[in-house]
């Protein structure tokens, strides 16, 4: 009796030993499969799709670092120029203020240099035709500055679109390929099943990032733009004044 239950015993090790070692065998083939997976290996499995979005990725980095490098505050407004703005000023020296906004092109300068065009040395300066003059022209200049962070909300908004039309598209040639050959060949199925999940996947990792750096790009230029109002009407308060204003003591520094 105890020889069969030894014999027995002996028969399920070997039976439970084989079980384990076809399952490591499995799992080796698995992680070897997951490892060579890669980057390219997932474009190609997304389809056409990943074409455009590609384009779409390419496009966020360039507007991103555009927008970087083009809406920072000392680019923007030149703090470094006010002080001797406002000493022009005071001073009454149109011309010479308006050939330094020449000299140095920027949003703040365009914008200024609109208004001083409006005035004169020789006759009394119409304030309200130079603050109509500037607000053309901070209109028109603002249009041009939101137009790259505006491209950023495009994209972020189609990339998703795109991916789910990839991923509709995908599932469509599933369901081709389970009608015309059943669930007999399930790497047919598996590789458009994983079409529909990448270009998803690769719509949203394109849209997140645009559409953060889209919200961080607009509400710092806001804040620019209201700088550059409060600037301009301090240096036209110095104009008509011949006093420097309250707030502009430590300008520039």
């Amino acid at each position: 009796m105890s020889k069969k239950i030894i014999k027995t015993a002996f028969c399920l090790s070997l039976i439970m030993a084989a079980a384990a070692f076809g399952q490591d065998e499995a799992a080796a083939e698995v992680a070897d499969n997951v490892q060579k997976t890669t980057l390219w290996t997932l474009i190609r499995q997304g389809g056409w799709a990943m074409w455009p979005l590609g384009l779409m990725s390419m496009g966020m980095v360039y507007f991103i670092v555009q927008n970087f490098l083009g809406l920072r505050e000392k680019v923007l407004l030149r703090p470094d120029l006010i002080p001797e703005f406002i000493q022009l000023m005071k001073d009454k020296k149109i011309v010479d203020a308006h050939s330094l906004c020449k000299e140095n092109e920027t949003l703040f300068t365009y914008v200024f240099a609109a208004g001083l065009e409006r005035c004169s040395e020789k006759r009394e300066i119409n304030f309200g035709k130079v603050k109509e003059a500037i607000e053309e022209a901070s209109t028109e200049e603002i249009t041009s500055y939101m137009k790259p962070i505006d491209y950023l909300s495009i994209i972020g908004a189609t990339a998703p679109m795109l991916g789910l039309l990839g991923t509709v598209s995908g599932m469509i040639k599933a369901f081709q390929t389970i009608g015309s050959t059943g669930m007999g060949k399930p790497e047919l199925l598996a590789g458009n099943i994983g079409e529909a999940l990448v270009t998803t996947a690769t719509g949203l990792v394109i849209a997140i990032p645009a559409m953060l750096f889209y919200y961080y790009f607009r509400n710092s230029f806001i804040k620019s733009t209201a700088t550059l109002g409060r600037n301009i009407g301090g240096l036209l308060d110095t104009l008509e004044t011949g006093e420097l204003p309250l707030g502009f003591e430590n300008a520039g520094e």
